[in-house]
């Protein structure tokens, strides 16, 4: 084995199967661990019938992708959402990766995302998520495990959102070399309409002020809520304004969608994350 697929699900039986069926050719290299929370319908079955560890622990993400990585039999972890697939291409990389990797080489990797379906709101969601690569707004899944031992994983006590962010600031500290891969994954956010993706953002919102609290004089988390960076700066640095000329339409959209989830920020500002 040179790979762990940690998957955390929650009611997820309409997307588990393919989150894991696309490691099927792989399976003599590949261990899938699929970490539940308390399910209602067959996402635990489906997982267990297709090969995966399954285990059950909460209260969220966070607890859910520690067991996960500390469960795993090998040196390299990918950290995974349900809703994820890993094309063949993209598993052959982290293959690679994980039986080649050398002193000075990488430890930890942001990999690319690609939202499914069709339509202005989806090529703009895209579009929008180029600019991110590797940036503050990433987030590293591909692991070597022994910098989730160096860092302890996730902070459990960021349960609804910026865990990812965090962590990988406890990574760059150590030291570590980070990258982004050639590869991507493919996120299947059918499912995910305009207010839908508002509420998941205010959601997400609750646990910024730990987060803030945690961080607060860190230069990555003043960019993460810096409007500037958020509007402007991101979308400009190291050249990639030239794209945003390229596609004017596309970027107007994404600044609508940008606007709203700002509104969202600010109406639930004071809130606490529950758990």
């Amino acid at each position: 084995m040179k790979l762990t697929a940690v998957i955390t699900t929650r009611n997820e039986e309409a997307n588990i199967a393919n989150c894991i069926a696309a490691f099927d050719r792989f399976r003599g290299d590949v261990e899938i661990i699929v970490v539940d929370n308390a399910s209602t319908d067959a996402t635990k079955s489906i997982a267990e019938r297709m090969g995966a560890r399954v285990f059950d622990k909460g209260p969220e993400r966070s607890a859910q992708r520690n067991l996960g990585w500390q469960e795993a039999k090998t040196d390299w972890v990918v950290v995974l959402d349900a809703d994820m697939i890993l094309p063949p291409e993209t598993i052959d990389e982290m293959l690679s990766i994980s039986g080649g990797a050398g002193e000075g080489s990488p430890s930890a990797y942001w990999i690319p995302e690609v939202r499914t379906g069709t339509g202005i709101r989806v090529r703009a969601r895209n579009f929008e998520r180029s600019f991110y690569d590797g940036t503050c707004v990433d987030a590293l899944r591909l692991f070597r495990r022994d910098v989730l031992e160096r860092t302890g994983g996730y902070d459990e006590n960021l349960i609804a959102g910026p865990e990812d962010w965090e962590l990988d600031i406890r990574v760059l500290a150590t030291g570590a070399k980070c990258a982004v891969m050639k590869g991507h994954l493919i996120h299947n956010e059918k499912r995910l309409t305009y207010k839908r993706m508002l509420e998941k953002k205010a959601y997400y919102t609750r646990s910024f002020a730990a987060y803030k609290a945690k961080w607060p004089n860190h230069p990555s988390v003043k960019r993460q809520f810096s409007p500037w960076y958020r509007f402007v700066g991101v979308f400009v640095e190291n050249g990639k304004w030239k794209k945003v000329l390229r596609h004017p339409i596309l970027f107007a959209v994404v600044m609508f969608e940008r606007v709203s989830v700002g509104f969202v920020y600010l109406a639930n500002k004071g809130k606490k994350a529950d758990g």
